[in-house]
C-alpha cells in the first residue's frame, strides 16, 4: 500500500481520515447495540489495519472504544475491551497484513470469524482477576456463545464490508497521498 510508507507524517487528511473512522466505529457500535455481541466495529479494524496499518488503526480503535462507552457505559471493562481491540489489531498487522494480497477472500472471512473468538479470550483473560474469578477456564466457556456470534457477526460484516471499504479507502489513499512519494 502506498499510504503505509508515508504513514509517519501528519496532515490535515489523515486527521479527518482518522476522525471519520473513528465515528464510524462509534455510531455503528451504538447502532447494533441491541445486539449482543454483533457490531461491525472489528471488521473495521481489520480492514483498517491491512490499509492504514497498526500505528493509525490503534488510534482508532482507542479512541472509538472510549467514546461509544461514554454513552453505553464506562467501567473497569472498558480497559479489558481497549486492550482486546488492540490485540486484534496487532494480530492482524503482524500475521495476516504481510501476506494478505495472497488470501483469498473465503480465508478472510473465516479470519473474521476467528477474531470474535480471539477477542472473546483476550477480554476473558484481561477481565477475570479484575472480578476476581478463580476459574478463568470457567469464565471463559461461558461466554463463548457471546463468542460464537461475534464471530458469526464478524464474518458477515466483513462480506458486506470488505467490498465497500477497501477500495474507498485505497481511493482516498491515493488521491491524497500519490505525489507525495
Amino acid at each position: 500500500m502506498l499510504y503505509n510508507k508515508l504513514n509517519r507524517k501528519v496532515s490535515i487528511q489523515k486527521i479527518t481520515l482518522l476522525a471519520f473512522m473513528t465515528a464510524l466505529c462509534q455510531v455503528s457500535r451504538q447502532l447494533f447495540q441491541f445486539l449482543p455481541n454483533i457490531q461491525p466495529v472489528t471488521v473495521i479494524l481489520i480492514i483498517l489495519t491491512l490499509t492504514l496499518g497498526v500505528n493509525d488503526t490503534l488510534i482508532v480503535a482507542v479512541l472509538s472504544i472510549i467514546l461509544s462507552n461514554v454513552t453505553l457505559g464506562m467501567g473497569v471493562w472498558t480497559i479489558a475491551q481497549i486492550v482486546s481491540f488492540c490485540g486484534v489489531v496487532l494480530v492482524t498487522g503482524l500475521i495476516i497484513k504481510p501476506f494478505f494480497n495472497k488470501i483469498p477472500f473465503v480465508f478472510m472471512l473465516c479470519y473474521a470469524g476467528f477474531t470474535g473468538y480471539l477477542y472473546g479470550f483476550l477480554i476473558s483473560l484481561i477481565q477475570a482477576p479484575f472480578f476476581g474469578i478463580q476459574n478463568f477456564w470457567i469464565y471463559y466457556a461461558s461466554g463463548i456463545p457471546f463468542d460464537t456470534l461475534h464471530a458469526i457477526g464478524n464474518s458477515g460484516f466483513y462480506l458486506v464490508l470488505a467490498p465497500v471499504l477497501f477500495p474507498l479507502l485505497e481511493k482516498f489513499l491515493n488521491k491524497y497521498y500519490k505525489n507525495e512519494q
